[in-house]
């Protein structure tokens, strides 16, 4: 069976096969995304449905109900709070985890038929400024490149993106086409050396915020070379002159630019040179370009560049933005913006007519409504009373995420539809809804280059889980609308959402699937990935757009779009530590808040702790060594995390991975420190950019807690994670308290249960016995991290016997070693003995004794380095 993976907008195609009664996933060799290649993650998906606290029957406030108790006391309340306050006063909250298909009655429901247009989606904290400036320079939000273009360029630019961690998969692909075609030339522009900047033939660590110059300065550039393309701009684009004339100022020259971007100029000279000599570049962005007050800007003045070069709708030349989520792009196609309505139509009165009459809808809404950070606003001032949250955890997720929890504690009505109940948002929600978790329900998704794939159900959905797009139809159905919402199975509404895209389209918006509109069932079922457009002019998909050079404009030209000028710098709030400028991002084994990853043991081997990753002078200012816990602070909040070198990282920034929730750490979360100062455009979150000031935190003890359950009792902070090692699993937990000594914890442990307390030379081991086995273990230790905690656990369960215990310490204590290869679980100490030992001298010959690098290839540059530094 073959379906697509539920991770990042690479969108790999997987097959899943039973053996013996056991579920198999690979990678699907015949899907165009990745030809068979999954990273870990995506290999892990099998694993991933064994969720904690799997949310199994409807509950309101703890009690179970049936699913007719459920929507009818949901329909009720309503209701009831439309009829008090009008349907301005209720809202959804979407994921681009959803299927189309949901997404497609989510916002029919909301922005038709309800009369509310408060329906926004997480997407928005992700590719909402990328969407605007589509819709800017193009007409409309369209992605014009395909996969194959980072194969056939001579120039590829990563830009705001560590793609070897966020799209293994794809910057593999991209890896493997240099192997290919060693004059192939790659440049990373980000300010942190990361595992992608290590592989670029140029990487441009520039100050953080100041990309327009970068860009703008490059347009200038191009200009004054004569490296522009004169004829296409002249047929193709518009508004040359007015950018011209902001290009001419002097702030954009390359020695300004150099200095407001903090890079050599000869290294930024040679980047101009490089992009002006190669018509065949890809410039991919992500977040570093879109979660920016400046995000829409910064993401246009990419686009400018290659207007002006007509480096657009050819193999081999275009911009590309890069989407975070599976379905990110589906939920735009159907509306799930709040400043969108379905099929790619605005609130213009020729759209809304059109939508109304196609919908036959009573209540379509007159304009946008809240995006993400003002809704969540809304909801904290009283204005939205009730609010549905599908398939995303908003309390972490959000900036200023301590107020955001304020709100969701405050409204009325919280409605949660998760596959788990142990995500921060599902704790606050009154109504919990089981939803049917991938391999569960089908439907379909979209990827960044606008492959269109079926994710196929292979597993019953567990007790009472149903789709998403099941719930939001029983509800419309209570409340008054069944005639629209008569979908019994996804494949009709996907037809529906085809009709529309092509219901009085004459070529005006181009996104246009309608020759999907009458797919049989069987057709559905059978579907094959293919890029949109699929319509009468491309029946079989279609690889680029505006290769005939002409947009979704009303004229067909693009537009050149100046950009506004910058925003003030972030100022440090007064008081103690020391002064970082702060960014955020991903690790390459964790999803986003963890709700899908956190508790498959293998994914949190390679960075198993929240860690403040600072340069080596900051680490001496602070007097802290990796693994010290740290005390950040901002105007806006408060978390702790644990030091770590990254030599990597301009001096005076830090880097917090986005991933912690109150689920797996104690105020950890990095959007607690970061204001919600948005883009002023896409309300695009500035994730990217946060003042804070960073202490160390002393502290009285720490250790590391290993039992079948998480620690119970009160200590100032805590980190967790699955064990490794153990037999039936369980809890490694990382403790620290900084107001009691250990001797009051182990007053409170001796108090209960049978313990025994053995010192060490640097602290003492707490051992729980149960019928002469052990059943938990506490070490105190000045240095948790340095503890190989997988030795350790091999001792649950086990027998107390003295040589044993003293043996394993002994192994657990000499050290642990960082994991390298998480795909095949190659630490490095494994690589450092087999250059030692063995004589191994190339990365290949490691590859084929330990396997490292030989699945997704993100650790290749690490083992190239070990082996270089081995060797030096």
């Amino acid at each position: 069976m073959r379906s697509v993976c539920a991770y990042c907008g690479v969108g790999c195609g997987v097959r899943v096969e039973q053996e013996a009664g056991q579920w198999r996933l690979a990678g699907d060799e015949a899907h165009p995304a990745n030809r068979g290649a999954l990273c870990i993650k995506g290999s892990s998906l099998i694993e991933s449905l064994a969720f904690p606290e799997r949310l199994l029957y409807p509950r309101w406030q703890g009690e179970r109900l049936t699913w007719e108790g459920a929507l009818d006391r949901l329909a009720g309340e309503l209701a009831r709070i439309i009829g008090e306050s009008g349907p301005q006063s209720v809202a959804l909250y979407l994921s681009g985890q959803l299927t189309t298909e949901d997404y497609y009655v989510a916002n029919k429901l909301m922005k038709g038929f309800i009369g509310s247009p408060h329906v926004d989606t997480n997407s928005r904290l992700c590719m909402s400024s990328a969407v605007v400036a589509h819709q800017r320079a193009f007409g409309e939000d369209l992605v014009p490149a395909c996969y194959e273009d980072l194969e056939l360029a001579d120039l590829v630019v990563l830009t705001g993106a560590n793609t070897a961690w966020t799209h293994p998969v794809l910057f593999r692909r991209l890896q493997q086409a240099r192997e290919r075609r060693p004059g192939m030339k790659l440049v990373v522009i980000d300010p942190r050396q990361t595992m992608t900047a290590s592989q670029g033939d140029l990487h441009l660590p520039l100050r953080p915020g100041s990309d327009v110059a970068l860009w703008n300065g490059l347009c200038r550039y191009l200009l004054e070379q004569g490296l522009w393309d004169k004829a296409y701009v002249a047929r193709h684009v518009a508004e040359f002159d007015g950018l011209a004339a902001e290009l001419d100022r002097p702030c954009w020259h390359p020695e300004a630019v150099a200095a407001a971007c903090d890079l050599p100029l000869c290294d930024l000279l040679g980047f101009y040179r490089l992009f002006g000599a190669n018509p065949r570049t890809v410039t991919l962005f992500c977040q570093g370009i879109n979660q920016s007050e400046r995000g829409v800007d910064q993401a246009g003045c990419i686009i400018n560049a290659h207007l002006l070069t007509g480096r657009i709708g050819k193999p081999g030349a275009a911009p590309f933005s890069m989407t975070g989520q599976p379905n990110a792009m589906g939920g735009r196609e159907v509306g799930g913006l709040a400043t969108q309505l379905a099929a790619h139509m605005g609130f213009d009165e020729e759209s809304r007519d059109r939508l109304a009459r196609f919908w036959g809808a009573p209540r379509l809404v007159s304009g946008p409504g809240h995006k993400a950070v003002a809704l969540f606003e809304a909801l904290h001032k009283g204005e939205i009373r009730a609010l549905w949250v599908l398939g995303t955890n908003p309390a972490v997720s959000l900036p200023d995420s301590l107020r955001v929890r304020e709100a969701l504690a405050r409204c009325e009505l919280l409605v949660v539809s998760d596959v788990t109940a142990d995500t921060d948002t599902a704790r606050l929600a009154h109504l919990l809804l089981p939803a049917a978790a991938w391999g569960e329900k089908g439907g379909t998704v979209t990827n960044s280059e606008r492959t269109i794939s079926r994710q196929r159900a292979f597993l019953p959905p567990p007790g009472e889980a149903r789709p998403d797009w099941w719930a939001l139809t029983q509800l419309a159905r209570r409340l008054g609308f069944a005639e629209a919402f008569p979908y019994e199975h996804e494949q009709q509404i996907f037809c529906e959402h085809a009709a529309l895209s092509g219901f009085e389209n004459d070529g005006a918006r181009q996104f246009d699937i309608s020759a999907l509109a009458h797919l049989s069932r069987e057709q559905y079922e059978a579907l094959t990935p293919l890029r949109w457009p699929v319509n009468a002019a491309h029946p079989d998909g279609c690889d680029r757009l505006f290769a005939d050079g002409r947009f979704a404009t009303a004229d067909g030209r693009a537009r050149l779009v100046v950009a506004a000028p910058p925003a003030a710098p972030l100022q440090v709030a007064p008081g103690e530590g020391l002064p970082l400028l702060l960014n955020s991002g991903r690790l390459r084994d964790q999803w986003h808040t963890m709700t899908r990853t956190g508790h498959v043991a293998r994914l949190q081997e390679s960075e198993p702790w929240p860690t403040l990753r600072l340069g080596p002078a900051s680490l001496l200012a602070l007097g802290a060594e990796p693994g010290a816990l740290l005390h950040l602070r901002s105007a806006q909040g408060e978390a702790h995390a644990l030091a770590a070198r990254d030599e990597g990282l301009r001096e005076g920034e830090a880097f917090l991975p986005m991933h912690w929730s109150e689920s797996y750490a104690a105020g950890s979360g990095v959007n607690r420190l970061l204001a919600p100062r948005v883009d002023p455009l896409s309300g695009q979150p500035a994730f990217k950019q946060e003042a804070v000031r960073v202490s160390l935190r002393p502290l009285r003890w720490q250790g590391l807690w290993l039992g079948p359950q998480a620690w119970g009792v009160p200590v100032d902070w805590w980190a967790r994670r699955p064990l490794v090692g153990a037999v039936g699993g369980g809890v490694c937990q990382w403790l620290a308290s900084w107001s009691e000594g250990d001797d009051a914890c182990w007053a409170r442990l001796s108090a209960g249960g049978n313990w025994l307390r053995l010192p060490q030379a640097k602290g003492w081991l707490a051992i729980e016995l149960a019928q002469g086995r052990i059943a938990s273990l506490l070490l105190v230790t000045p240095d948790p991290m340095k503890v190989r905690s997988d030795s350790l656990a091999s001792l649950l369960g086990a027998p107390l016997q003295a040589d044993a215990l003293i043996a394993t310490l002994d192994q657990a204590l000499a050290g642990a070693s960082r994991l390298v290869c998480s795909c095949l679980r190659v630490s490095e100490r494994q690589i450092l003995d087999a250059i030692a030992q063995q004589g191994i001298g190339e990365v290949a010959g490691l590859q084929a004794l330990l396997g490292c690098g030989s699945n997704c290839g993100t650790c290749l540059p690490e083992v190239a380095r070990l082996l270089a530094c081995q060797q030096g």
